[in-house]
């Protein structure tokens, strides 16, 4: 006869708490960033690091963007882009096109907050305060650096223009906060 096992027991008042964590998702749904990448010019693969320095008024520090590299850089240039989760998870459903190693071409992603949550405000990460600036739309180019079908994936659901209010240094994992308007201007 079989050894029985006991029942597993669980030191939880309501045991659908660890639902997320059985899934191997997170359990913390708080605002944090969840990936940082880079690259020196237009084109070239975005490097994922797990902190960077961000400058004042530039972006991140040897980024593309802070560096006036980027391809659109002389007509419609950001100071650093972001995505979230949330658009990624959708990209991720159609199924299309990878996105898991920066593909998407932005700068930072965060999990426990909708691009909608983002416009008109401002938020630290780390040491570094930033303000959303508008939506970034993906463009034919990013076909050409990160593949066929990548604009069309990402459609509306691909990141923000960030400006840089306060530089300072951000690490995988830490949280988003929000923060007082700041005026996205500034």
């Amino acid at each position: 006869m079989a050894d029985s096992v006991p029942p597993l027991a669980l030191p939880v008042k309501n045991p659908l708490t660890l639902l997320p964590q059985l899934l191997g998702r997170p359990s913390d749904t708080r605002p944090r960033l969840t990936a940082i990448y880079h690259c020196a010019a237009a084109g070239e693969p975005l490097i994922a690091t797990a902190q960077a320095e961000v400058v004042s008024g530039k972006g991140l520090l040897g980024d593309r963007y802070s560096r006036d590299a980027g391809f659109w850089h002389r007509v419609d240039s950001c100071q650093l882009t972001l995505i979230t989760e949330h658009e990624l998870a959708r990209v991720r459903r159609a199924g299309t096109v990878a996105v898991d190693s920066g593909q998407h071409r932005r700068n930072l992603v965060v999990a426990g907050v909708t691009p909608k949550q983002l416009a008109g405000r401002s938020f630290q990460i780390g040491d570094a305060l930033f303000a959303y600036h508008k939506p970034r739309p993906p463009c034919g180019y990013i076909d050409t650096v990160a593949g066929k079908g990548m604009a069309k994936a990402l459609g509306r659901y691909s990141g923000a223009c960030l400006k840089v209010i306060r530089g300072g240094s951000i690490r995988v994992g830490d949280a988003l906060v929000w923060q007082s308007d700041v005026s996205a201007s500034a």
